[in-house]
């Protein structure tokens, strides 16, 4: 019986997850396979590796967005990414804005407020 979940999330740029794990302290792998609950493993053409028990799957789907896939027993990916993978997913926005803003030729400010929300200020540079 597998316990992965397929997570609601919209990825469409790997690179800026790859920097937004990066951010978290956290690797990703190619062509790997992603740890649950007991010995249920999950193939993903990318894994993030937590440092707890599980990881996140990452592979593509038939509409080209990238989906994330994990094991959501006992909170172990919840300590780690956040509650509905916030943190997973603000780091990531933090990235495509990022990226954006260099294309656009914005310079970006980066500061982390005290609860943890980034704040981004971009101006021309």
């Amino acid at each position: 019986m597998s316990h992965f979940t397929d997570i609601s999330i919209e990825i469409r740029d790997i690179e800026a997850l790859r920097k937004a794990c990066a951010d978290l302290g956290l690797s990703v792998l190619e062509q790997a396979t992603a740890r649950g609950y007991g010995e249920n493993l999950i193939r993903g053409e990318y894994v993030i590796r937590l440092q707890g028990p599980y990881d996140i799957a990452v592979n593509r789907a038939d509409d080209g967005r990238w989906t994330l896939a994990a094991d959501l027993w006992r909170g172990h990916v919840e300590r780690e990414v956040g509650r509905n993978f916030g943190r997973l997913k603000q780091a990531y926005g933090v990235q495509r804005t990022l990226k954006e803003a260099r294309r656009l030729g914005l310079k970006a400010h980066r500061s982390v407020l005290q609860d943890g929300t980034v704040r981004l200020a971009l101006c021309r540079a």
